[in-house]
C-alpha cells in the first residue's frame, strides 16, 4: 500500500509517521508513506498556499492552485483509490470505514489547514471527507495521522499479532472486553478468578459478556446500530 499526505505542516507529521507500528510498516515494505508540502506548489516567489474568502470573514482558505498541482503530478505518476479529506463536517471515521481503506492500494489524504479548502477542491478532486469527531483542531495533519494509524495496522504483517486487531473494539459492534496481566493479586485487587481457570471456552463466553455488558452501559447506539441490520 501507499499513502501521499499532502499538507501545509508537514514536520507534525514525520516524528509520529517513523516511530512504532507506523514506523516498522514502513522499514519492512507493507507500506509506503510519503509527505508532501503544500508549500512546495505555493505561489509565486512567496510560495502562498491560502487567501482571504470571497465574500469576506474570518480565517483563510486554502488556494486551489497548490492543492490540484500536488495532486495531478502524483496522479501523473499513478492510480489512486481514494483522495481523502480531512474535515470536521466529513463523515465520522469508524472501524467499518478504516478496514475498508486497509484494502485500497493507493490513497492520497488531504490535510485541511486554515479555515478550510476551496470548495472546488472538494468537489473537483476528493473522493471522500472524513471526520475524527464532533470537534475543530489546527489543521487536518493529526486526523491525517488518526486514519494513517488505523488504517495501516490493519495490514497483514504490520503488527505482530494479526488476531489483537481483529478483537479489538468496534470490530464486532461491541467495545472491547476487560484485560489484565501478571500480577494476579496487584495491591489486594485480583485478577477475576475465570481468567486464571484455563477453560477457554468459559474465558470467552465472559469475554463476550463483558464485552456486551460495556456497549450496553457506554455505547448502546452501537446495540441498535447492530440490531437494526
Amino acid at each position: 500500500m501507499r499513502i501521499d499526505i499532502v499538507s501545509a505542516v508537514p514536520q507534525l507529521l514525520e516524528p509520529v509517521l517513523n516511530a512504532s507500528i507506523l514506523g516498522r510498516a514502513q522499514e519492512s515494505g507493507r507500506v509506503e508513506i510519503v509527505v508532501h508540502n503544500l508549500h512546495d506548489y505555493g505561489i509565486k516567489k512567496f510560495r502562498q498556499i491560502d487567501d482571504t474568502p470571497f465574500g469576506g470573514g474570518a480565517g483563510m482558505i486554502l488556494r486551489c492552485e497548490p492543492v490540484f498541482e500536488c495532486v495531478e503530478k502524483l496522479q501523473a505518476e499513478r492510480s489512486y483509490d481514494e483522495i481523502l479529506y480531512m474535515t470536521p463536517d466529513g463523515a465520522r471515521l469508524d472501524q467499518a470505514t478504516a478496514n475498508a481503506l486497509s484494502l485500497k492500494r493507493s490513497l492520497i489524504i488531504l490535510a485541511g489547514h486554515y479555515k478550510g479548502v476551496d470548495q472546488r477542491i472538494r468537489d473537483l478532486l476528493v473522493t471522500r471527507e472524513i471526520s475524527i469527531g464532533d470537534y475543530v483542531l489546527t489543521g487536518g495533519e493529526l486526523p491525517a495521522l488518526v486514519i494513517a494509524d488505523a488504517i495501516v495496522r490493519l495490514l497483514p504483517g504490520a503488527i505482530s499479532d494479526a488476531e489483537s486487531a481483529l478483537s479489538d473494539s468496534f470490530q464486532n459492534d461491541l467495545l472491547d472486553c476487560p484485560h489484565y496481566t501478571k500480577p494476579a493479586d496487584f495491591r489486594g485487587h485480583q485478577v477475576p478468578e475465570i481468567l486464571l481457570s484455563g477453560n477457554h471456552a468459559a474465558i470467552e463466553t465472559w469475554r463476550q459478556e463483558q464485552a456486551l455488558s460495556k456497549t450496553r452501559a457506554r455505547r448502546p447506539d452501537l446495540l441498535r446500530k447492530e440490531e437494526s441490520k
